[in-house]
């Protein structure tokens, strides 16, 4: 289980690299900097702004895939179900449904408002030493995947 799917803060940091192709965002999280490709997006017609999006994250280390992971993305924190198929749809059509984006193989992290969202899991996370663990990778960890 994790803490994040408890309601656990996760403040992520996003920065733009130069160096690297339109689509990607450098995003900074538990401890590692890793690349977040933009996958999708869905653009309100009437203002331009966007809606959706639809993210991947790969980490890769001696040609061993060590991390993925699949972001639906949204600005109304309740989807319709027909929202939600929409975005399956667009993700299968990017080809991302081998690396985890059907129905069946994603979970939707439960919304919860702001205020204190430290639990139990965040607790034992801290007991026996995630913190540290991922301040390890932080630092062994420099080029985000490059």
């Amino acid at each position: 289980k994790s803490p994040v799917a408890n309601g656990a803060h996760y403040f992520m940091l996003g920065r733009v690299d130069e160096k690297d192709p339109p689509g990607v965002l450098r995003e900074s999280g538990f401890g590692v900097e890793f690349p977040n490709y933009i996958v999708d997006v869905l653009k309100d017609p009437e203002t331009g702004e966007y809606k959706e999006a639809i993210q991947f994250q790969c980490l890769e280390r001696g040609g061993v895939r060590v991390f993925e992971g699949i972001n639906f993305m949204s600005r109304n924190s309740k989807m319709s179900d027909a929202e939600m198929s929409d975005m399956h749809e667009r993700a299968k059509m990017a080809g991302m449904y081998p690396y985890g984006a059907s129905p069946e193989q994603m979970h939707t992290v439960a919304f919860k408002p702001p205020g204190d969202t430290d639990n139990s899991w965040q607790a034992m996370w801290r007991a026996i030493g995630v913190d540290k663990l991922l301040e390890l990778l932080t630092e062994s960890i420099e080029d985000g995947g490059r």
